[in-house]
């Protein structure tokens, strides 16, 4: 075998030879083998051997005598004897298997070699000339074997196999006998889904492979290397594809399959245009692309060739791509000018020219005439109901309201020819506007409105007209100035609202939707006679007019041009239709919107829905109980719960039989809906405390609910801070003795352990804690107090607001509770804490406290806080300290500069809520806590308790100028005055003269 093959290798290389004596002779040889048996088996090894670098020539005319030898010898005649049939298998796998073979680094069929590609070609065609004479009976596993070299993720054994099988239904397609259409047919029913499938996926990784070739800077990325063999493969799928539907399905006069494949690949083709317009715009402009495309896109829209119903994605998809061009901000030159004297282009430049170039060819292509037919075409056809669609009205008007509504253009044709619609009106304004109101003056003669007890009969004049009362509440911005509106509903959109006929519902409805969208041009006059009409339609049979109307009502309500006084005498009835309508609804999304507006109306209203009270806690309970397992309705009756609340202020008591329930429910982390309803239970929570005239047993209760919430998360840190203060200022010493151990662990959760926006928080409810409780409270916040100091002394990640706010909270306990302050500052605890933090104890922790903290007073802005910082610093010039003299002048600086403030008037705004007592000779006595009254007040709300405490905080009645020269003179006293003269001379000359201003 080695030296057969050597002699027919031998003579493949005489016969490539250029000595024509030698070539001839060779090729005589050759002629006479091929009869010869294992003369293909020989062939076929030289076209296999990978091992030499210079038999490419040589391969390549084996593969032709191969072939030739495949043409004249495989077929067993009379007169030859052909190839033997114990080689014909060996032949066949072997073939197969050369599709898998690859030199040293690529397949044999290398594309970087012509003569490999060559080969590869003669292979695929000899496979396909064996294939028609041995399969399917002696070559059963020929599919087979091909399906599975598809499964390989090597795009060049993939693109060959595909190459392959292309020859072989090329071959196979030829013959016309039954028995072998039969045969072509089940091949079809076997790859034609994978094929697909292929060629889908090529088409994507050729859109993505182009994408990000032109977005790269570097336009010869190693990613792009495989791009030119997917396109390769890519047209082979499509040559097989199309082989098999034109040879593999049976006519389509008997079979739906053609029509359905068919339907895929123009869906597809469609996707993949207005995918490769979406990633590049300019590309797709070219003449040679947008006016072939946007011309046959426009053409399906306008032209009935299809069943609409059939062929409905296919119409949305050239909807789609219409749209798309209309809308694409890269056609809409920008407005930069160019630099003189500048010879090159900019980048923004040149998209500038570009996009110059495409308005003008959008500008042919989309002339004046055919901008009126689409947008004829849309009113007329595409915005007009069908019979499929009133049958769906009829069948389930919640659902056809919810799906007209809230689904999106890219899933009905109805929407998207809507988003179509809108986009011609947004670039063809002048165009359109005086079109469409023609239209309107047209449909209103063709269907003038009707007598109030007339019948309407269901005709395409009433459907032309419901569908043009949709195109100009789409495009009403457009049309505000073309149109009267209240000259329209006076004159007839109020007669056709007062018949009442079943099949009037089209109009009615759409005259409802349409007052939502006219609603800016609604002025005060006409704003009653809406209210009543839409009232009507609330208490209409069909649900979906009941909807449209609900909607109107909320947008009407909403505007920023409605006045409550207006509204008044509608209240009570809109709610009893609404509550009756929520009892007929169905639809959790009708349930919703009813509820929606209902919460809308109190939180408009405010005080002047209070006479309703009554009929909404009747109301409310019922939701309530039946919404189990409906989150979004609880949340829809908790926030219409928060509303009434805070519209009921000091009389919110009388809502305290459901509130109080629902509260301890929507507040508890163990309940299934805590992620759902937890942010709303807060706010409502918090509402609820700040309108209450007293605390109650029953909201005392649940306070734990809101440390647990804090346990598990600090997002709703601000929410929970508010209800925390609340608590304070209405629950008084009674909150504090039950649940101050709860409050301590709160501040312990956040302070230290948030940013800066929830530390300042939480620091503000903290000091107002400390105001009204000043003996009870610090010792509950030790371990928060001694973060405090550790905030100030090493606040390294803190900022300088957050520092001096914490020294301010650390000065007022030293103002109102010395005694504890002092006991704080020698806990060993808080030491160790201080070392723990990296703070190296050079002195006392009072004396590192004073220091840090003195360079951030100045960030303190409320005149209360600074004031107390000034009572504190008066207060450790009278300490024993011996290091006090060294900090005399920044002391005397912080509290001159404070009294300075006080003479100008800098800072006077009280933003603190202080209830102090300035014990500077005296500790506090032990039952001191604070001068707020914590009897009821007659307002009740939270904002008159915290003016009560202002006004009840001696700070603001304190002079601060007598009290620092009485400490100074303690200070001299304590210290010597030989010691304190020597640390006044070294102030400042200025300073001094403050002090004798004093």
């Amino acid at each position: 075998m080695a030296a057969d093959l050597n002699a027919v290798y031998t003579l493949l290389q005489k016969a490539l030879s250029p000595e024509d004596s030698m070539r001839k002779s060779a090729e005589a040889n050759l002629t006479a083998l091929e009869s010869l048996p294992g003369f293909c088996s020989c062939l076929l090894e030289i076209i296999a051997t990978r091992d030499l670098d210079d038999q490419s020539d040589a391969r390549w005319l084996a593969s032709v005598y191969f072939k030739n030898s495949i043409n004249r010898y495989w077929r067993h005649r009379r007169d030859a004897p052909g190839i033997p049939y114990a080689e014909k298998p060996y032949l066949r796998t072997k073939l197969l298997g050369l599709i898998r073979e690859e030199n040293q680094k690529a397949s044999i069929f290398c594309l970087h070699s012509l003569v490999d590609a060559q080969v590869a070609v003669q292979l695929a065609v000899l496979i396909a000339k064996i294939a028609r004479i041995d399969y399917p009976r002696e070559w059963q596993d020929l599919f087979p074997n091909l399906l599975q070299n598809l499964q390989s993720s090597d795009v060049l054994t993939t693109l060959r196999v595909y190459m392959v099988l292309y020859q072989i239904l090329k071959e196979l397609s030829t013959m016309r006998l039954a028995a072998h259409q039969q045969n072509f047919h089940t091949i079809t029913s076997q790859l034609f889904d994978f094929t697909w499938q292929h060629w889908c996926a090529d088409t994507q990784a050729i859109v993505n492979e182009f994408s990000a070739f032109l977005s790269s800077s570097d336009r010869f990325v190693s990613s792009t290397q495989t791009l030119p063999m997917i396109l390769e493969r890519w047209l082979l799928c499509v040559k097989v594809l199309g082989r098999m539907l034109v040879f593999g399905f049976p006519s389509d006069l008997n079979s739906v399959q053609v029509w359905l494949f068919l339907q895929k690949a123009l869906l597809k083709l469609m996707k993949v245009l207005v995918t490769v317009q979406n990633h590049h715009p300019f590309s797709f402009s070219s003449e040679l692309v947008l006016p072939p495309v946007l011309n046959f896109a426009c053409d399906q829209i306008t032209e009935q060739k299809w069943d609409t119903d059939l062929f409905e994605p296919f119409l949305m998809r050239c909807m789609h791509c219409v749209q798309q061009v209309l809308q694409c901000k890269a056609y809409r030159p920008s407005k930069t000018g160019r630099v003189l004297g500048e010879i090159s282009l900019t980048r923004d430049e040149t998209k500038a020219k570009l996009a110059r170039q495409a308005e003008q060819l959008l500008s042919s292509l989309l002339d004046k005439k055919r901008v009126l037919l689409l947008c004829e075409t849309l009113l007329r056809r595409y915005l007009v109901y069908t019979s499929k669609d009133l049958e769906d009205w009829a069948q389930d008007p919640e659902a056809f309201h919810h799906e007209q509504s809230l689904v999106q253009y890219h899933d009905k044709l109805r929407p998207c020819a809507e988003a179509l619609y809108i986009g011609l009106f947004e670039n063809h304004r002048e165009v359109l506007t005086l079109y469409v109101v023609e239209v309107l003056q047209q449909v209103s003669q063709d269907c003038p409105p009707p007598e109030p007890d007339a019948i309407v009969q269901l005709s395409p004049a009433l459907l032309t007209k419901e569908a043009v009362y949709a195109g100009i509440g789409l495009a009403y911005y457009d049309l505000h100035d073309y149109i009267d509106f209240k000259l329209w509903y006076e004159g007839a959109l109020v007669k056709e609202l007062r018949n009442l006929h079943p099949n009037n519902r089209l109009l009615r409805r759409r005259i409802a939707w349409l007052v939502g969208q006219w609603v800016s041009k609604i002025d005060k006059d006409l704003r009653r006679p809406i209210y009543v009409s839409l009232l009507r339609l609330l208490g209409d049979g069909d649900l979906a007019v009941q909807l449209a109307a609900c909607h109107s009502l909320q947008t009407l309500i909403d505007d920023v041009h409605f006045y409550e006084e207006e509204f008044v005498e509608f209240v009570s009835p809109c709610l009893e239709l609404l509550f009756v309508f929520m009892k007929n609804a169905q639809e959790l999304d009708s349930k919703l919107q009813v509820f929606s507006l209902v919460t809308l109306i109190i939180e408009r209203l405010g005080e002047k829905v209070v006479p309703c009270t009554e009929k909404i806690m009747i109301f409310l309970p019922q939701v309530w109980q039946s919404s189990e397992g409906q989150s979004l309705l609880k949340i829809q009756v908790v926030l219409a719960l928060q509303r009434l609340v805070a519209a009921l202020g000091s009389q919110s008591p009388c809502c305290y039989t459901l509130l109080v329930p629902i509260l301890q429910h929507v507040t508890d982390v163990n309940q299934p809906d805590e992620l759902n309803i937890l942010e709303d239970g807060l706010q409502l929570w918090s509402t609820t405390l700040r309108h209450a005239p007293v605390m109650i047993s029953e909201l005392l209760v649940f306070f734990p609910h809101l440390v647990s919430a804090l346990e598990r998360s600090i997002d709703h840190l601000e929410v929970s801070m508010g209800i925390v203060e609340s608590y304070v200022l209405l629950g008084g010493a009674e909150f504090l003795s039950r649940h101050g151990a709860g409050v301590a662990s709160i501040f312990k959760m956040v302070i230290g352990h948030v940013k800066e926006k929830g530390t300042i928080r939480a620091l503000s409810v903290l000091d107002t804690l400390i105001q009204c409780f000043p003996v009870d409270a610090p010792p509950l916040l030790e371990e928060t107090l001694q973060s405090l100091f550790v905030i100030v002394i090493n606040g390294r990640d803190e900022s300088d607001a957050v520092r001096a706010m914490a020294g301010a909270i650390l000065a007022r306990v030293l103002v109102q509770n010395s005694n504890f302050f002092a006991h704080l500052s020698e806990q060993p605890s808080l030491s160790l804490k201080l070392q723990q933090s990296g703070v190296s104890l050079s002195a006392s922790p009072v004396v590192l406290f004073f220091d840090s903290w003195l360079e951030k007073v100045d960030s303190l802005t409320t005149a209360s806080k600074r004031k107390v910082c000034g009572l504190a610093l008066c207060i450790w010039l009278t300490s024993r300290e011996p290091l006090i003299l060294d900090r005399l002048e920044q002391i005397l600086g912080v509290c001159t500069s404070i009294l300075e403030d006080e003479k100008s008037g800098v800072a006077t705004g009280r933003s603190g809520y202080l209830c102090v007592r300035c014990f500077v000779h005296s500790p506090p006595s032990p039952s001191y806590s604070g001068d707020y009254n914590w009897q009821n007040t007659e307002d009740g709300s939270e904002s008159f308790r915290k003016q009560q405490i202002i006004n009840s905080d001696p700070v603001n009645n304190l002079s601060l100028a007598p009290l620092l020269k009485e400490q100074l003179r303690t200070c001299a006293s304590l210290h010597g005055e030989a010691a304190f003269n020597v640390a006044l001379s070294r102030l400042h000359p200025r300073l001094i003269t403050q002090l004798q201003q004093l």
